[in-house]
């Protein structure tokens, strides 16, 4: 049976790889002016920001536009 591969850059990635990512290219100052978020400004960590990302549906899919925006999907 041929292997299915999906469309969607999201697919199969998680949401802290997707914040590791993020920070490793623009560090927290440059994701909070990309996404004002106050978990990216005041003593921003993966943890606290994944709480907040979690519970925060409008948050999280900025979270993800930013980063598909960034084309980091096309480079795997």
């Amino acid at each position: 049976m041929p292997e299915m591969h999906s469309n969607d850059p999201l697919h199969g990635i998680t949401l802290e790889t997707i914040l590791r990512k993020l920070v490793n290219k623009y560090g927290w100052k440059g994701l909070s002016k990309r996404i004002d978020l106050r978990c990216f400004k005041s003593d921003p960590s993966i943890n606290s920001s994944l709480k907040f990302l979690r519970k925060t549906p409008w948050a999280r899919k900025a979270v993800e536009e930013l980063y598909v925006s960034s084309r980091f999907w096309t480079q795997d």
